[in-house]
């Protein structure tokens, strides 16, 4: 599978099945901004302790790596922050999942969450208000600048598509202000 496509080893199957997901992340902020290079897809995931057996094997042990049961069940159960990895075998791609938990910031994007076709599969990819408040975030929280790059990539291409409105005012509800003006600035 070409690299460009290595995110469905893990799409191709939650397509497939009746549980509710959503892309973020780089691979989000590709779709909403410009291509680059990204080594893992994230993806919010509402699982609750009932799934995790139907989640499990959804990536069978001879292609992917997948945690024990009781470590996914144990993430599902964090409030917020809840976070394990699905590994592709073969290529070494990886999918970090984000369990929906009771973290009404994902739960707000689940609801808004919207249908794009990627090589011919129906997936679900996060809104951009909700990629640039988590970059921002990740960014606030020790990571590089490049979370900052793929947010001004993503105004400048899909500032349109994009509730400003909505999006300001959940910067300063959550003090990212700074990163947020550091953004606007073009100092990235």
């Amino acid at each position: 599978m070409p690299a460009a496509n290595l995110p469905l080893v893990f799409l191709e199957p939650l397509a497939r099945s009746d549980i509710r997901y959503m892309v973020t992340g780089s691979v989000a902020a590709i779709l909403y901004g410009e291509p680059r290079m990204t080594h893992d897809v994230d993806l919010v995931v509402d699982l609750d302790e009932t799934r995790v057996g139907q989640f499990v094997a959804m990536f069978p042990s001879t292609e992917f790596y997948c945690p024990p049961r009781e470590v996914i069940r144990s993430e599902i159960r964090r409030e917020i922050h809840g976070h394990f990895n699905l590994i592709h075998q073969a290529s070494g791609f990886k999918a970090d999942i984000y369990p929906v938990g009771d973290d009404p910031l994902h739960r707000w994007a689940l609801e808004r969450r919207h249908p794009e076709r990627l090589e011919g599969v129906d997936v679900w990819i996060a809104p951009p208000e909700y990629v640039i408040l988590r970059k921002l975030e990740f960014y606030r929280d020790g990571g590089g600048q490049r979370h900052l790059r793929d947010i001004r990539r993503m105004l400048d291409l899909s500032g349109d598509g994009i509730d400003h409105v909505s999006l300001e005012a959940m910067i300063h509800e959550r003090g990212l202000a700074g990163p947020w003006e550091v953004v606007l600035s073009g100092r990235v």
